[in-house]
């Protein structure tokens, strides 16, 4: 929860000065100064230090009781600490005595979000937008949200405003988000360097560590994520974390930004680590010691800018190699980012020029993935609200990624499908309703759009066997909800783009040995998915072959994905040991 205002009050520390032990000498002369408990507030928090950021918010309100900015520094620290009705009531009481601030209501509705209060998240942005038309980085919020609510109103203005100022590089809106615009990848690669360099400007590296000779046995390798438990990227991880265990040469670090959540996929991540440091809560400084404490030489960034990652501790340099993989299907425009993980497909060599980062280029999909799952009997159809008879498209992915042109897509292929329906994730606050109206707009009765609500993991691969066929989306197409339906014996279709974030699918589907599953055009992706529709034994010999190739390709192999993560991380390792800078990497 960054301000999005461009008057946020800094000081200047250009020169390598820790701007909080100024403040604080300031404030052993004068405790008095509210004003500088409240910046000191905002520096504290920027650091990543929650506790210290709360501690000069109250300080400041024991001097300035109801001050709105001493109450929205107060509201910020205590949603980073997880305490988010607290946070609510904090920065609702900042709004009510600070109305026309556009910052603050865009913190509103960040702690909106995070408590369910969907509707008045959007309101709340929308109320920012309205006070400051012309700031592009509440813009940026506000077209996020509508499109995870399926409120389409006004897209295409709020797109171009945004894509308008990444373009002139006069704002550093959230590269996540913008993977969502049908930008190209250098509009990409623009955006995120644009944030990274809005984080260099406070961050310094660490000082370089005492030097120490690498063991020559082991390459030390490190995984930094908020994902670490029953977690989209614990979910991909953990098999493969698993048989990289039994490689040779390797030692593996997990660095946990997030607490135990007491699941089984976090007791198996615990098991695989020759080491899990929890460093949830923690100081970005505090975050980049452990990591240059525990010596690790190959770092991996797991969460990139996704949200609830650590980019500020990356950009103290922690290890000597860093590299973006599997969260972030982009580039990160970062200088502390050297490689990207990656396959020719996700990622073909023509693309290759849009990415800040060296490739390194695995040859096989990019995307690992738990094949020790089993999927469990599934309930009736009945039971999951879907009809008797009828094909069952289905597209699982979260609602931001559903947008006009892909639900259209869908309800013209319904259309011309008698009895089918289209199963979509259930999406927050009014959006369910909102994709009623849209496809009565189109034409569709709306009670063919059936709506499942988030399920344990278990449970909704279980439910995905119901599944008749995956129709994606685009320009951000399915990853981990492809995967999962993959080996849950759905099929998937998907027109891969120009972007990473766009041909995800495509590669999963490549490496499975189905390329006929990757069309080129909106017109095959709908007579595709209409032709298996119509076709109940065509559909039945694509699931056979589904599951042949399953179990024969190297997609689902995932000691066959340690041998090869093994082998180029142990590359990467050996150029910074003789010397050399990163340089792209891969099996030719």
């Amino acid at each position: 929860m960054s301000d999005p205002r461009p008057d946020n009050p800094r000081l200047d520390d250009r020169h390598g000065n820790d701007p909080r032990l100024e403040l604080r000498r300031v404030l052993e002369r004068n405790p008095g100064d509210a004003y500088a408990w409240i910046v000191l507030a905002e520096h504290e928090l920027d650091a990543g230090d929650a506790h210290a950021g709360e501690v000069a918010a109250q300080r400041a309100l024991t001097l300035r009781p109801g001050h709105p900015e001493a109450l929205a520094r107060l509201g910020r620290a205590q949603w980073m600490q997880g305490q988010r009705a607290e946070a609510v009531a904090s920065l609702r009481a900042a709004t009510a005595n600070a109305p026309n601030h556009p910052g603050i209501a865009v913190w509103l509705g960040h702690a909106l979000e995070d408590v369910g209060e969907a509707e008045a998240a959007s309101e709340a942005y929308a109320r920012a937008h309205a006070l400051a038309p012309d700031e592009p980085q509440i813009a940026a919020y506000l077209l996020a949200w509508r499109r995870k609510l399926c409120d389409w109103r006004d897209l295409d203005a709020l797109a171009q405003q945004v894509r308008a100022a990444v373009s002139a590089g006069s704002a550093s809106v959230e590269p996540f988000a913008f993977l969502n615009e049908d930008a190209s990848a250098a509009e990409q690669l623009r955006c995120a360097r644009l944030r990274a360099h809005a984080i260099a400007q406070s961050v310094h590296p660490l000082p370089p560590p005492p030097h120490a000779a690498a063991n020559p046995d082991a390459v030390r390798i490190g995984f930094l994520s908020n994902g670490f438990g029953a977690h989209p990227t614990g979910l991909l991880t953990v098999a493969m974390f698993e048989a990289l265990r039994a490689q040779a040469g390797i030692e593996l670090h997990l660095f946990a930004l997030n607490r135990d959540d007491g699941s089984p996929i976090r007791q198996r991540l615990h098991a695989a680590a020759h080491a899990l440091h929890d460093v949830s809560m923690r100081p970005h400084a505090q975050v980049a010691a452990a990591i240059r404490d525990a010596g690790i030489e190959v770092l991996f960034d797991l969460r990139g800018w996704g949200g609830g990652g650590a980019p500020e501790a990356l950009a103290m340099r922690p290890a000597p190699v860093q590299v973006n993989w599997l969260a972030y299907p982009g580039t990160s425009g970062a200088p502390w980012i050297d490689y990207v993980l990656a396959d020719r497909y996700t990622l073909p060599p023509a693309l290759a020029a849009d990415f800040s980062e060296a490739v390194a280029w695995l040859s096989r999909c990019f995307q690992p993935s738990d094949t020790t799952r089993a999927a469990a009997v599934p309930p009736s159809r009945s039971e999951c609200g879907l009809p008797a008879t009828g094909v069952v498209y289905a597209c699982f992915n979260n609602s931001y990624k559903l947008n006009p042109r892909s639900i259209g897509r869908a309800l013209a292929v319904l259309r011309e499908v008698p009895g089918s329906v289209l199963w979509l994730l259930s999406g927050p606050g009014h959006a369910d309703a909102r994709l009623h109206a849209f496809a009565q707009a189109q034409g569709v009765d709306p009670q063919r759009l059936v709506f499942m609500r988030k399920q344990p993991h278990a449970d909704y691969l279980a439910r995905l066997q119901h599944a008749d066929l995956f129709l994606d989306t685009e320009p951000y197409n399915a990853h981990t909800t492809a995967s999962d339906a993959l080996w849950a014996g759905c099929p998937v279709l998907t027109r891969p783009g120009t972007t990473f974030a766009a041909r995800v699918a495509g590669s999963l589907n490549h490496h499975l040995g189905l390329p006929t599953m990757n069309v080129d055009s909106d017109a095959a992706f709908i007579a595709r998915a209409v032709e298996l529709g119509r076709d109940p034994q065509a559909l039945a010999v694509l699931r056979a072959q589904l599951a042949q190739q399953r179990r024969d390709s190297g997609l689902f192999d995932m000691s066959g994905f340690a041998a090869d993560f093994a082998a180029i991380v142990t590359r990467m390792a050996q150029r910074q040991r003789q010397g050399l800078p990163p340089a792209p990497l891969g099996d030719d």
